[in-house]
């Protein structure tokens, strides 16, 4: 078991499918950073293997919103406060992990896509220790957050996608009416 793991995600909603993969990390580490990627504008960078990722449909959360979601999903989940930490991760900015992250933590991935297999050379370039947990193709994926956002915003059923603490932290922040909000200004413009 490695001391130090981590493992990342832009969490714009953490669904089941995202806890799967963040137990996964932690099975494998005695402590596990939780990298939220897209942390603000100005930390993410246009990606062509997955050109959505930095649309603002794709991103209604903000980073204190992602990161006391991840703390609570976790704490749900069994763990203590004393085995993880939530950082911001700029993932298509290689150079500035250092500023974030341990280097020498084992980084998790898992791969669906042609952006898996960027973040995973974006790993290997800088020199770190790095472990797939899963490598299958975006049909086999499961669950996405892109499947539980157009839910909230179409008013159907998603709570059912989610950890329980996660319905409870969207309807409070009212990210389904957000979402329908966003939608809108998109459209208009």
């Amino acid at each position: 078991m490695d001391n130090i793991g981590v493992i990342h995600g832009r969490f714009q909603v953490l669904h089941l499918d995202h806890l799967k993969y963040l137990l996964a990390g932690k099975e494998l580490c005695r402590h596990l950073v939780v990298g939220i990627t897209n942390p603000d504008p100005f930390l993410t960078r246009a990606e062509e293997a997955d050109p959505d990722r930095s649309d603002p449909l794709a991103n209604p959360l903000n980073y204190f919103e992602r990161y006391q979601m991840v703390k609570a999903v976790l704490r749900e989940a069994g763990l203590d406060f004393r085995e993880f930490s939530v950082v911001p991760l700029p993932i298509n900015m290689p150079e500035r992990y250092q500023y974030y992250v341990p280097a020498d933590a084992v980084f998790f991935l898992s791969v669906y896509d042609d952006w898996g297999r960027r973040k995973l050379r974006y790993f290997q370039k800088m020199g770190l220790k790095t472990h797939v947990l899963w490598e299958v193709s975006p049909e086999e994926k499961g669950i996405s957050g892109r499947e539980v956002r157009e839910r909230m915003r179409g008013g159907q059923p998603w709570q059912h996608m989610v950890p329980p603490c996660v319905s409870l932290l969207m309807e409070k922040w009212r990210i389904p009416e957000r979402l329908k909000q966003l939608f809108q200004n998109t459209e208009r413009a």
